[in-house]
C-alpha cells in the first residue's frame, strides 16, 4: 500500500465520525491495536524528545523498506503513533522523506490537539523522517539500494 492509499484509508475511517470526542475515542481504540514493542527497544535512545508522554520509536531496514515499531505510556499518543506507522511503515526512505502527511490536517487532528500534543506529533514525524534519512544515507554511502 502506498503512503497516499494509507492516508486516504485513514481519512475515510475518520469521516465516519462527526464529533471530535468520537474521533478521539477511535484514535484511542486504534492505539490499542499497536503491536507490542519488544522491551529491549524501550531505551532512552529510542525515546522521542519533545513529546509530553513517553514514546519509544524503533526503526529497521529490511529489503529497501523501513519498518517502524513504537509504544507509548499514553493512550492518545499510542493512537497518534499508530496512524503514523500505518502510513509510513514499510515504505522506502525516499517516500517517507517526501511524505507531506496532509491527512493529519484532513482528519482535523492537528487543530484538535493541545499545543504540547501537537509538538509531540511534530517530534514523532521528525524522528520518523530522520530515521529514513539516516537509512538512506547509510545505504547509499555503502552502495546498497
Amino acid at each position: 500500500m502506498t503512503i497516499l492509499e494509507a492516508e486516504n484509508q485513514i481519512i475515510s475511517e475518520f469521516e465516519n465520525f462527526d464529533d471530535w470526542m468520537d474521533k478521539y475515542n477511535y484514535l484511542i481504540d486504534l492505539g490499542k491495536s499497536l503491536p507490542l514493542l519488544d522491551e529491549k527497544f524501550k531505551t532512552d535512545n529510542n525515546l522521542i524528545s519533545g513529546c509530553q508522554s513517553r514514546v519509544w520509536l524503533h526503526a529497521s531496514y529490511i529489503d529497501g523498506k523501513i519498518l517502524f515499531n513504537a509504544d507509548s505510556d499514553a493512550v492518545i499518543t499510542k493512537g497518534i503513533i499508530y496512524i503514523l506507522i500505518r502510513v509510513l511503515s514499510n515504505q522506502t526512505a525516499d517516500d517517507i522523506i517526501k511524505a507531506s502527511l496532509e491527512f493529519l490536517d484532513k482528519i482535523g487532528l492537528k487543530e484538535h490537539l493541545s499545543p504540547t500534543r501537537s509538538n509531540g506529533l511534530n517530534s514523532m514525524i521528525k524522528q520518523m523522517k530522520l530515521y529514513a534519512l539516516a537509512f538512506k544515507t547509510k545505504f547509499e554511502f555503502n552502495g546498497i539500494k
